[in-house]
């Protein structure tokens, strides 16, 4: 299992990080119809705070960190990095905007570019995904507070759960799906009898797959490293990959150029 230590780091900031943006999001005060790359919106508001909340911890380990909001770290600087954080301190923008709940805080640590512990915490359900190979994949409900990793993983549940229907299901949008995803669900149909789409927001996606809620989810879109890591984690965690769409091998981590080619989970 990767260090105990780390874990509880990871699951700490994610937590207090989330609780830092559902004041914003609650917050009657909050104008969100101001345009969303704004300083003074509050998406930008509660992305710096989580930014901000998540460094005060992670500042307490020996690696460095590549974030979001820290992306103009060159990559002469960053390539002999061998061990190191990548963080989305908040994930699921339009969601976040729209207010349907379904944003995260992404946390996970690499190494030698390959993510080995995650945690995605959910402000909204409260609900904590978390793992890492040696330990498993876990989902934990009602997380909130001064938390401990004994005390999260006494009542988190072991992922992936058992599956119970013989229906196949897929992550993806019921109304805006890229055409090359339309083929891809199509080619799926010619092996499956029923086929349902489910729809979710952020890296909430990935979760799905892990939590074995869904079969697999195609990505044919852009993403960024920040937004797959704690999942792909997660996912490995719970017996899944992030494959390229050639299915030859996993994303990698801490390329010169941070946007993730397409991937299908599963």
């Amino acid at each position: 299992m990767e260090n105990k230590t780390n874990l509880e780091v990871a699951l700490k900031a994610a937590v207090k990080a989330g609780e830092k943006i559902l004041e914003i999001y609650n917050d009657p005060n909050s104008d969100f119809s101001v345009e969303k790359k704004a300083d003074n919106s509050p998406l930008t508001i509660a992305d710096k705070i989580s930014h901000t909340t998540i460094q005060h911890f992670l500042s307490d380990t020996e690696f460095p960190v590549l974030s979001e909001e820290g992306r103009s770290i060159e990559y002469p600087e960053r390539k002999d990095w061998q061990n190191f954080w990548i963080v989305d301190p908040l994930d699921g923008t339009k969601e976040f905007i729209k207010k349907n709940g379904e944003f995260t805080v992404n946390i996970a640590l690499a190494k030698n570019g390959k993510p080995v512990l995650g945690v995605i915490y959910v402000p909204v359900s409260k609900t904590l995904y978390f793992g890492n190979i040696g330990l498993g994949a876990f989902i934990c409900e009602n997380v909130s507070g001064e938390i401990t990793f004994d005390s999260v993983l006494r009542k988190s549940e072991k992922l992936p759960k058992p599956k119970t229907t013989e229906k196949y299901f897929v992550v993806g949008s019921r109304s805006h799906m890229s055409p090359e995803t339309e083929e891809y669900i199509d080619a799926l149909k010619q092996k499956h009898a029923e086929i349902d789409i489910i729809s979710k927001g952020s890296s909430l996606k990935i979760c799905m797959v892990a939590e074995g809620i869904a079969d697999e989810y195609p990505r044919f879109g852009p993403t960024m490293e920040w937004d797959t890591a704690a999942g792909h984690a997660i996912a490995n965690a719970a017996g899944k990959k992030l494959w390229l769409t050639d299915l030859s091998e996993e994303l990698a981590y801490n390329k010169e150029n941070l946007l993730n080619p397409y991937f299908i989970v599963k």
